[in-house]
């Protein structure tokens, strides 16, 4: 490869010269540079010089491409190629430089300087000629992809060395570029971004530049970012796209977002169709190519939505005591934050502000609230919470159920109602504990439990008694009896006053008074007072009634004093009764053993046997039985015997309860008669009493006997 050089001084152009076709040494060319190399688009000299013998006159000189000697070569100022650019510069004398104008590749190759004399045989060419090699500049960079932080060297080459070291201009981006024109290579140690762009270059002086060169500096993503669509306030429920944007040589090939710091989803964008407000809080994006990783600043979603998780908490915890300090305070999840609370006891509107505070907290605050909180995107009540206030017992009352008159044999419920929390009832009758119960009932009440009724109600804080309430129970007369008010010994003509007493509520209205086998009543009221005959009934009784009910006393005997007859009469009729008696019941016995009849054949045969009328026993009915007093040919024996000679001067009347120490024998015989004729108790019965001084009997009662006499009577 040849340099190019600038065409020189024309004084130097003659200083060489080759030989020519003439023998004689005068003649000669002589060029200045053997090769040249020519820019594409310059301008270049060949320098030439030429001799030729004295005496001769040059005629005609030129440059021709060709090298030839049977002919004249043409002349290269008339070749249409050439025609406006080539000029030559010489004479006719010595100098025969040439010079070429917008060197084309076309124009690469021989050059050769002819001249013609005046003499036909003087001509001559130089025969080395002069050799032009054109030349492009080309840039070149090492490497040729680079990566920021990396060095770069840029030359401007050509495909043959130029003669003269020329001086370089280079452009970026077309530009000229001051700081590094005339460097070649130019060096750039750390390329960064910003060096990215086209370079080429150009020989100062020469318009031609090179053809241009692009420095691709590559990097890893840098300015990464996220964007959200819509931009505005994000509402749950509806659709939210993000966005990852970075610049990066080559371009991002992995895009990842994060959600804090939890991987969720690949791709340049990332959408959320319908949002919620788990989905709110910062979100990065990572930008990845095969030089590095560079991620976003985090963007946030702020989710905008209703309330919800509305919640009341009760501080202090633990047990709420009358008159002490409660706050309420309501939390709830919105965004934005909730605007208004209001709470709410049941149904009412109580307050309003996040925390509701009862200082001095009483019984009436007792209840659910709720808090109601709200803002622009909608509303939610809590769930209620429930103050149990604490304190001790107060208006503690008996209510009794059902109500009105209480009448025995009813169920009959007593209800304690108290105000206080918590609560213990216990029920008191008078001082008698009854129930632990907030209701004490009475399923079959009697007059028993006719009284006053308390409860009492306590707990760790106090206690309170109710008012007593009083149960008075209604029931008919019990327990009616006749008593015999008289002094001394009962004679015929005695006066006596018969008394009748009952147990009853509300109070007997009616007395009523009978002899025993008379139908009619004999007197009415409490009292009856007569004036006793021989030959009158001696057996009286009363009907006691009220508005629930009657009771029939049991019927008592008048006895009057007799005389010895009477007596003996009754112990005969006794001791007959008695043996009839022993003689049924062996013969009973004999043919009970003999026919092995059963227990219960025996039994009724006792039953047959042994009867005994109780003629003072008391019935419901008004009246007793008529026939109570007449069986057929009955006849009674009452024996009793006497352990306490004290005894004889009780009572002549005894019940069956007071006659614990007594035994008292009964036998009945029974006569066949005429069942048409009823017997009755006359005026003329004969009674006796006789009287035992024994010791050590087992006594057996089951009906009224006397107390103090063994009555012993017959009809």
């Amino acid at each position: 490869m040849m340099s190019l050089r600038l065409t020189p001084p024309l004084s130097l152009l003659f200083l060489l010269m080759v030989s020519g076709v003439v023998v004689s040494q005068d003649w000669g060319v002589y060029y200045t540079q053997s090769s040249i190399c020519a820019l594409k688009g310059s301008t270049v000299i060949m320098g030439c010089r030429y001799t030729y013998p004295a005496g001769y006159s040059v005629n005609k000189a030129f440059w021709s491409r060709e090298l030839v000697t049977d002919k004249e070569p043409p002349d290269l100022t008339s070749d249409p190629k050439y025609r406006g650019r080539v000029q030559y510069l010489g004479d006719k004398r010595r100098d025969c430089s040439l010079r070429l104008s917008d060197v084309r590749e076309q124009d690469q190759g021989k050059y050769y300087f002819r001249f013609i004399t005046t003499f036909a045989e003087g001509k001559y060419q130089g025969q080395d000629g002069v050799n032009l090699s054109v030349t492009e500049l080309q840039v070149e960079m090492i490497p040729d992809s680079v990566v920021e932080g990396a060095e770069v060297t840029l030359t401007c080459k050509t495909t043959c060395s130029l003669t003269v070291t020329p001086t370089f201009t280079w452009y970026k981006n077309g530009i000229r570029s001051s700081s590094a024109s005339s460097f070649n290579p130019l060096r750039l140690p750390s390329v960064s971004q910003r060096d990215a762009g086209s370079y080429s270059c150009s020989v100062q002086g020469q318009s031609y530049r090179s053809p241009a060169v692009t420095l691709d500096v590559q990097y890893p993503p840098k300015r990464v970012s996220v964007s959200i669509r819509p931009s505005g306030e994000i509402v749950e429920g509806s659709s939210v796209t993000l966005s990852c944007s970075s610049d990066a040589k080559p371009p991002v090939q992995t895009y990842t977002w994060y959600k804090g710091t939890s991987s969720i989803r690949t791709g340049q964008t990332y959408t959320i169709s319908s949002i919620s407000s788990e989905d709110s809080g910062e979100y990065t994006c990572q930008a990845e190519n095969k030089h590095g990783v560079q991620s976003s600043t985090a963007a946030s979603l702020n989710v905008l939505y209703p309330p919800k998780r509305v919640s009341v908490s009760i501080g202090p915890s633990g047990e709420i005591v009358e008159g002490s300090s409660v706050t309420l305070s309501c939390s709830s999840d919105a965004n934005p934050p909730v605007q208004t609370y209001t709470w709410y006891k049941g149904t009412s509107s109580v307050r309003t502000g996040q925390t509701y505070t009862i200082s001095s907290i009483s019984s009436e605050d007792s209840g659910e609230y709720k808090c109601k909180v709200r803002h622009r995107y909608g509303e939610k009540y809590s769930d209620g919470a429930t103050l149990n206030v604490l304190y001790p017992p107060k208006s503690v009352s008996v209510s009794i159920s059902p109500s009105g008159e209480i009448v025995e044999g009813r169920s009959v419920t007593l209800t304690c109602s108290s105000d206080a929390n918590p609560v213990e009832y216990n029920w008191f009758k008078g001082t008698l504990f009854k129930s632990k119960e907030k209701t004490y009932t009475i399923n079959k009440i009697s007059s028993e439990d006719s009284g006053d009724y308390k409860c009492k109600s306590s707990n760790q804080y106090g206690e309170k008694y109710s008012d007593g309430a009083t149960l008075n129970v209604l029931y008919p007369p019990k327990n009616v009896s006749v008593s015999i008010s008289h002094s001394g010994e009962i004679v015929e003509g005695s006066s006596v006053t018969l008394t009748c007493s009952s147990d009853a509520n509300p109070p007997v209205q009616t007395y009523t008074w009978y002899k025993v086998n008379e139908s009619s009543p004999v007197g009415s009221g409490h009292n009856y007072s007569f004036t006793l005959r021989f030959n009158s009934s001696r057996w009286f009784y009363c009907v006691a009634q009220n508005k629930y009910g009657n009771q029939t006393a049991a019927a008592v005997p008048l006895t009057l004093k007799g005389g010895t007859s009477v007596v003996l009469y009754v112990v005969l009729g006794v001791m007959v009764g008695c043996g009839c008696l022993f003689a049924i019941i062996g013969v009973l016995h004999m043919r009970r053993k003999k026919r092995g009849g059963s227990a219960e054949d025996a039994k009724s045969s006792q039953e047959n046997i042994y009867s005994s009328e109780n003629l003072s026993a008391a019935t419901n009915n008004p009246r007793p039985d008529p026939d109570l007093f007449s069986q057929d040919d009955v006849q009674y024996a009452s024996i009793q015997h006497q352990s306490d000679p004290r005894r004889a001067e009780s009572s002549p009347l005894q019940t069956a309860d007071s006659g614990a120490a007594e035994e008292v024998q009964y036998a009945t015989v029974q006569h066949q008669h005429d069942r048409g004729v009823e017997k009755t108790l006359k005026d003329d019965d004969q009674y006796a009493n006789v009287r035992f001084n024994r010791t050590g009997a087992a006594y057996r009662s089951a009906a009224p006997a006397f107390e103090d006499l063994s009555v012993i009577y017959s009809s």
